[in-house]
């Protein structure tokens, strides 16, 4: 479900960012925000997964999450250069 979520908030960033305009830094906040979260949940996951013992969970989800991460600052930066028109 998570995945859907950050699947939806990418496509209307995407589509605010097609505005274009005099926007603000708050929007391209707001999708790093949403990033950092999914990568902050994936972290406590694989330190759930670590005190269990699976080390090699813990080395999936800490890549995704660091993948998540990557991904958050990239939307960012697509918002931000985009400039889009938040009313």
């Amino acid at each position: 479900m998570k995945k859907i979520s950050f699947a939806i908030a990418g496509a209307t960033a995407l589509a605010l960012a097609a505005c274009g305009g005099e926007g603000d830094d708050a929007l391209a906040d707001e999708v790093e925000d949403q990033y950092d979260a999914e990568a902050e949940a994936l972290e406590g996951q694989a330190e759930a997964a670590e005190e269990l013992g699976d080390e090699a969970t813990a080395e999936r989800l800490d890549e995704k999450a660091d993948e998540v991460e990557e991904m958050g600052d990239e939307m960012e930066d697509q918002v931000d250069d985009a400039d889009p028109i938040v009313e």
